[in-house]
């Protein structure tokens, strides 16, 4: 890609979360949590070993992130979601260190399955307000 499409790609990406809302935000963590585990897990079954760390190394981060926000005192089953969010992150290990393939399957479930659960909850709340 030439650097003014990079540039202009940059700028829209930017836009979108400088005006997104609080929920929107979160879905869209999670769509690259999804993305990242999805590629990881990709690159994992190719032999892509550098590509593998850099996208689970990713994912990671973003868990790391997700558990670091999380309110588990205020959040209704926040105990719960801290102990999946602390499951995914060893799944997502797992498959980076140990070349775990099994594990890299059940973080891309998990990573999907919590996005669509959040994009759900987001819907719901866009229409309540």
């Amino acid at each position: 890609m030439n650097y003014a499409k990079q540039s202009a790609r940059n700028a829209y990406q930017g836009n979108a979360v400088a005006t997104a809302s609080p929920a929107r935000l979160l879905v869209m963590l999670f769509d690259r949590l999804v993305l990242d585990a999805e590629r990881g897990e990709a690159a994992l079954a190719a032999g892509l070993h550098e590509e593998c760390n850099s996208q689970l190394q990713h994912a990671q981060a973003i868990v790391t992130e997700l558990q670091s926000t999380l309110d588990v005192d205020r959040m209704p089953a926040g105990a719960e979601m801290m102990a999946l969010y602390d499951y995914l992150q060893r799944q997502l290990v797992s498959a980076n260190i140990a070349r775990d393939r099994a594990a890299a399957a059940e973080a891309v479930k998990i990573a999907r399955e919590l996005c669509d659960t959040w994009r759900q909850a987001a819907l719901l709340a866009a229409v309540s307000a």
